[in-house]
């Protein structure tokens, strides 16, 4: 059958719809299969108040456990420097006379007062590195995660000083040589510049638990929305007591310890 220009023109138009419609189709199922095993792709996770709760009697069960420790530190490619000046660290332990000065006293249970306890960056709802940071910086998300940009951070350290937790770290040194097995997914930072804990902001975005809860297969650490009456950190912070760090301060941290 004979075909004229216009016909010819008409025909390889429609091939060029159809193959992109294909391309498309095709595109869509790659993106589709990149989520998770049953094909979807990952929500993040959101919420209107985060807080973290450290269960004390569920951490104490392994002794000497740095297992969330030691996740946080490999995705957020946290150095490893070989003396206490230079140290950073966004997850750490402390005595329990230390990380809460004012909440102890001589008929407390001895394994209590002798014991070391999980401390980060308390997420305050009243932070005060926040209000001094002259470049912010830090600064507090809407869902009350207390955030660091590396890039606006000029070295000034006020932040450091307003902290009254002890939660940030500075780098006297370049951090990149000392990362054992950096993460391609997360950035290094540079020599000068203040970091510390962002409750996996990173992963919450990709839909998953911060990585500290994840690594802590003795469930001691337990984070969620505060907002969501049915929230498994609402349920355990009714049902049992618990205590934050230096609430004198009336920084209102977003760590809580079930003790």
């Amino acid at each position: 059958m004979a075909m004229d220009r216009r016909g010819f023109c008409k025909l390889a138009g429609l091939g060029v719809l159809g193959a992109a419609g294909a391309s498309a189709t095709t595109a869509r199922e790659i993106r589709m299969n990149a989520g998770d095993a049953a094909g979807t792709i990952a929500e993040p996770i959101v919420g209107e108040r985060w807080a973290m709760v450290v269960d004390l009697d569920a951490c104490r069960k392994k002794d000497g456990c740095t297992d969330c420790i030691q996740a946080c530190h490999k995705v957020h490619n946290v150095p490893k420097f070989d003396n206490p000046k230079d140290e950073v660290k966004w997850i750490w332990k402390e005595p329990y006379a230390e990380a809460f000065p004012n909440q102890k006293h001589e008929h407390m249970a001895n394994h209590l007062l002798h014991e070391e306890l999980l401390v980060f960056c308390n997420h305050c709802d009243n932070p005060p590195c926040v209000r001094v940071c002259p470049t912010q910086a830090t600064w507090k998300r809407d869902d009350g995660i207390v955030m660091m940009d590396w890039h606006r951070c000029i070295g000034c350290r006020y932040c450091i000083a307003a902290c009254p937790y002890g939660s940030r770290s500075f780098n006297w040194r370049d951090p990149r040589p000392f990362i054992a097995e950096q993460d391609p997914d997360f950035p290094t930072r540079t020599r000068g510049v203040v970091e510390k804990c962002t409750f996996c902001d990173e992963r919450l975005a990709k839909g998953q638990l911060p990585a500290c809860v994840e690594a802590c297969n003795e469930k001691c650490l337990i984070f969620g929305d505060l907002e969501d009456a049915h929230s498994e950190v609402r349920e355990i912070l009714e049902k049992r007591h618990s205590i934050r760090r230096k609430p004198g301060l009336g920084t209102q941290p977003e760590v809580y310890y079930l003790v």
